[in-house]
């Protein structure tokens, strides 16, 4: 029977990717979770969700008692890639573990595959080879063949239309779809092993060449990497936060929000949703990032991707990676979850919601892109026309907002700045074009400001002077931290300082961490239409950073910034949410959304990092009413 093994920490995993899809790798060199050939393709190795029965493939020193494997010695990234180093030591000697995914070719297309070498440092190892392939998110049992290709080893799992190709060591049968191989490595000794997906009906592949795929993989990376600008104090973090988000920039353009789904929000809870797909938000703020960055090659391909999606007629909240609408929200009830939390679901029903926000987060996009360098797009500017119709009939109605309440909609006061942020953005682009009027530009700039004047009117608490969830509300929305960093409103405006306070006071954790919001409000009700809770939600404490940063708080800023970069795992990765009290990330993992909030806190800190400006002190600081505390002290006291 297979093991039952308690899950490995999510912190505990490292990512493989090649822009094709992308794989999860525990310490025990364990890759427990993978979906070929696509990122919302059905997973071959499960037990992410489950245990060892749901698909998973396991190289490490051998061990044949029932103990649980044994864990890595150390681990790391060679270099800017994600070409994984594990090594084990050993009584016999040591022995290293290189896994990755060979790069794209010269045409931007990546293989389904993936190359585990294993090198012997001193001594004497032996390793085993666990192969327990199961398709259909591990409710499917393939059939394997052994056989040989020109003179080797190769096992061939096939399902219906899907053909898994294992070269390397001879592996021998075991328990049903499963299969095994032993063999020793000595110092300076390599062996290869590489799994390759395909469809059933073309010919075998060739037997990949382990070693120059490694070759080609390290230059490709070394190349991609080297045209990062960033040169902050906190190079390294933001270059292994950067090679995250390259991995789940998919080859057809389009940028994935995560490359898992249920990973949980809450451990034993229900907030289990499916990220593998392309929200247009997210994606423009990971496009947004990479810009920053300099690479717009990326940034490039996200704008084709979306110009070839996007109808603005019908924008939706998100997308397959070739431009679909995702399947309907299913459950897997096979699957226990991981860590027996339930349920396990593919697909995602937000993408039937409104969200006015996307619309602000696509302008905004945009112009990052075209001033960090990006050739202006006819396609861009049609698209951003015509959304600017549609958003013009429609910001005035409630919606399910960023954070994709499953209850009743609601005039939350983020989406209607963010339909400020899309008009001020299209002005300002499509003040560029000689094809576009001015009387358009003129209207732009007019919705804009009456936008602008609605969400001062409606979405303020006049009694603590304090911006809200929602119109008409009391509570408060981590989202709202944005509103100085978008340019809503001035760093100095006496609402936004009693916003970022309060925020700082009310939804902070001890630990400089951000909830989105109280999950129940002050009557107890849920307010996103949910049971539970969750743990603190990531980019809202780099977003804290950010809002610290723009009302003047730069040493608070700085040290909350420093105590953030602490909670990346030890090889640069962070889920969507943090729980502080069991020290352990929590959500899918790893997350874009966390991981490009980062890097523009990095940017944040760098920019301001050479100016030194007073804490400010003007009326909003002391006001009686706002029920801020003094600047100086919040922002050092609630770290």
């Amino acid at each position: 029977m297979p093991r039952a093994l308690s899950a490995p920490p999510i912190e505990d995993h490292a990512l493989l990717g090649n822009t094709r899809s992308a794989a999860l790798v525990t310490r025990d060199g364990t890759i427990n979770w993978l979906c070929w050939p696509r990122p919302d393709s059905p997973a071959v190795f499960a037990a992410l969700l489950g245990n060892e029965k749901h698909g998973f493939w396991r190289l490490a020193p051998a061990r044949y008692d029932t103990t649980a494997p044994k864990p890595c010695t150390r681990r790391r990234y060679r270099d800017n890639s994600l070409i994984l180093e594990q090594e084990w030591d050993t009584p016999s000697g040591c022995v290293r573990i290189i896994d990755f995914m060979p790069a794209p070719d010269d045409h931007g297309r990546a293989p389904a595959q993936i190359v585990r070498i294993v090198e012997g440092i001193s001594g004497t190892v032996r390793v085993a080879s666990q192969f327990r392939p199961r398709p259909g998110y591990g409710s499917l049992v393939p059939t394997v063949h052994r056989a040989e290709h020109h003179g080797r080893a190769r096992l061939t799992a096939t399902l219906l239309r899907d053909t898994y190709v294992l070269d390397g060591p001879r592996h021998s049968p075991g328990a049903v779809g499963s299969s095994r191989a032993d063999f020793e490595v000595t110092a300076g000794q390599k062996v290869v092993l590489a799994l390759t997906w395909q469809p059933s009906r073309i010919p075998a592949p060739q037997v990949p060449d382990g070693h120059y795929e490694l070759a080609r993989t390290v230059q490709c990376w070394q190349n991609w990497s080297s045209s990062c600008t960033y040169q902050g104090p906190h190079h390294n973090a933001v270059l292994r936060a950067t090679v995250a988000l390259r991995a789940m920039c998919h080859m057809d353009g389009g940028i994935t929000a995560a490359p898992t789904t249920s990973l949980p929000e809450e451990i034993g809870g229900e907030r289990n949703w499916d990220y593998r797909y392309v929200w247009p938000r997210d994606s423009a703020l990971a496009a947004a990032t990479l810009a920053r960055l300099g690479f717009l090659e990326e940034t490039g391909a996200w704008r084709d991707w979306l110009t070839g999606t996007v109808d603005p007629d019908n924008l939706q909240v998100l997308y397959t990676v070739d431009g679909k609408p995702p399947v309907d929200e299913e459950v897997l009830n096979h699957l226990p979850g991981y860590e027996r939390s339930r349920p396990v679901r593919i697909g995602n029903a937000a993408h039937g919601q409104l969200q006015l926000d996307v619309y602000g987060e696509v302008a905004d996009a945009l112009l990052v892109a075209e001033d960090a360098g990006l050739k202006p797009d006819p396609a861009a500017d049609s698209l951003l026309l015509a959304l600017a119709e549609q958003l013009e009939q429609r910001w005035r109605e409630p919606d399910a907002g960023i954070w994709e309440v499953r209850g009743p909609r609601r005039h939350f006061t983020h989406s209607k700045v963010l339909c400020w942020v899309f008009f001020d953005r299209a002005a300002t682009l499509l003040a560029r074009r000689r094809t576009v009027s001015k009387a358009m530009v003129r209207h732009l700039q007019q919705v804009r400001d009456e936008i602008h004047a609605d969400v001062c009117e409606n979405g303020l608490d006049p009694e603590r002077g304090v911006f809200t969830q929602y119109y008409g509300g009391q509570d408060l929305d981590a989202a709202l931290l944005l509103i100085p960093v978008l340019g809503f409103l001035p760093g100095d405006d006496k609402r936004v300082i009693a916003t970022v306070e309060t925020i700082q006071r009310e939804l902070s954790t001890p630990e400089g961490l951000v909830h989105r919001y109280l999950t129940h409000d002050r009557e107890g009700v849920n307010v996103d239409g949910l049971a539970g809770h969750e743990g603190a939600f990531v980019p809202c404490a780099f977003w804290l950073v950010d809002a610290l940063h723009a009302i003047g708080y730069h040493d608070a800023a700085g040290e909350l910034l420093s105590r953030l970069l602490v909670l990346c795992n030890d090889v640069g990765l962070l889920a969507e949410e943090y729980d502080p009290v069991a020290e352990r990330q929590l959500g899918n993992f790893p997350q874009a959304f966390s991981m490009l909030a980062l890097v523009d806190s990095c940017l944040a800190q760098q920019q301001h990092q050479a100016v030194t400006l007073p804490t400010p002190r003007g009326p909003a600081a002391a006001e009686p009413g706002t029920g801020a505390a003094s600047p100086a002290l919040t922002a050092v006291e609630t770290l």
